[in-house]
């Protein structure tokens, strides 16, 4: 799979690589953390379906407009980082991150918010395809 990404997603990381090359060491291993969830999506070699979901990647249920997945990692003691994404129809090759967050610090009401954050980022991510290719 191909990655894009909207580019709240983009700003989101250029801070995060940012932080973590001045040194701060929770976005360190966030970086580190969010680049292993990303070469996963990048290894896949087809879209998932409810039904072919694993520990690291799945659905999440209480998305609405969009089927989204997230992934995830192996449990680290105080973060739980958490990749959003969705997979847009007829498209074997992109994947587009959402965004991220760090489960471990705001709890299950991380997942409430999921599919009204999501709904607005991939409709943003679909205007700003739309701008580059007209």
């Amino acid at each position: 799979m191909q990655i894009d990404w909207p580019a709240a997603f983009d700003m989101w990381l250029d801070d995060l690589e940012a932080r973590a090359e001045k040194g701060e060491e929770r976005a360190k291993q966030t970086l580190h953390l969010v680049s292993l969830e990303l070469k996963y999506l990048e290894s896949l070699k087809e879209v998932p379906t409810p039904d072919t979901e694993t520990a690291i990647l799945r659905w999440v249920r209480q998305s609405r407009r969009y089927p989204l997945w997230r992934v995830s990692h192996p449990y680290r003691a105080s973060i739980a980082i958490r990749l959003i994404c969705w997979f847009p129809p007829g498209s074997d090759t992109v994947v587009v991150a959402l965004f991220a967050g760090d489960k471990a610090r705001i709890g299950d009401v991380f997942y409430n918010s999921v599919g009204s954050r999501a709904d607005g980022l991939i409709d943003q991510w679909k205007r700003e395809k739309m701008r580059g290719q007209g």
